[in-house]
């Protein structure tokens, strides 16, 4: 993580969401602009939460391990999101870990400053409560999307969510291939059955395994076959 001693570009950031008009003059000189690299973690499950974040730009990742080691991935995020709104309203520790999928811009403000200058001003409790509302939302439609479609289609979306971010051309279209397990996990099918689809589409010409990777050849075929169904 570095912090981006750059006003004009956190001004920036915050003129493009709006961000203005969500936190009041008080608040305004205690938010900083933070960038992370990809593959960097931003928070850790289980750890005191302290900042709230919203990404500005960028994707992320948020997953869940379990005691036994195991990783499910819950959502890749995009802008404009927030990332520890809930640990702030409950006084909890941080529920998921999320790490940068892309290079990562995010607005911080400590929960000290939100609890001083921000627990009465309307206009930040009703973007959070828009925030947590969303997030119900967009769950509703994964449980959906996961029961109603078939497994190539739930793959390629991953595939395109977690290869892809539009707004950051230099992010390959390629996927670590140790981490199929948790692939599986998260598209809810088997690690077997899983192998045998991604054999499918190498044979189609949509991907390929290339030393250790899952490699993105036909992007606007794998869309294709996604049909817009995207994990974000």
């Amino acid at each position: 993580m570095k912090e981006i001693q750059d006003h004009e570009q956190l001004h920036s950031f915050l003129q493009t969401y709006q961000l203005e008009t969500i936190f009041n003059e008080a608040l305004m000189p205690h938010l900083s602009l933070y960038r992370f690299d990809q593959g960097e973690l931003i928070c850790s499950q289980g750890e005191p939460s302290q900042v709230m974040y919203v990404l500005v730009k960028g994707k992320i990742k948020v997953y869940t391990t379990s005691e036994e080691g195991k990783t499910l991935i819950i959502s890749f995020k995009k802008p404009i999101e927030v990332i520890g709104e809930i640990e702030y309203i409950q006084h909890i520790p941080i529920i998921h870990t999320v790490e940068a999928v892309s290079p990562v811009y995010m607005v911080g403000v400590p929960y000290r400053m939100l609890e001083k200058y921000g627990s009465d001003y309307p206009p930040l409790l009703n973007f959070l409560l828009k925030v947590i509302t969303r997030k119900f939302y967009v769950k509703s439609n994964f449980l959906n999307f996961n029961m109603m479609h078939p497994v190539e289609v739930r793959l390629a979306s991953y595939l395109l969510s977690v290869s892809y971010d539009d707004s950051d051309s230099e992010i390959p279209g390629q996927l670590n291939s140790f981490r199929l397990i948790d692939v599986a996990n998260f598209i809810g099918t088997s690690y077997r059955h899983l192998n045998r689809i991604i054999q499918k589409l190498c044979t189609e010409g949509l991907i390929e395994r290339s030393k250790g990777f899952i490699v993105v050849k036909d992007k606007d075929g794998l869309s294709a076959l996604a049909n817009q169904n995207i994990y974000e």
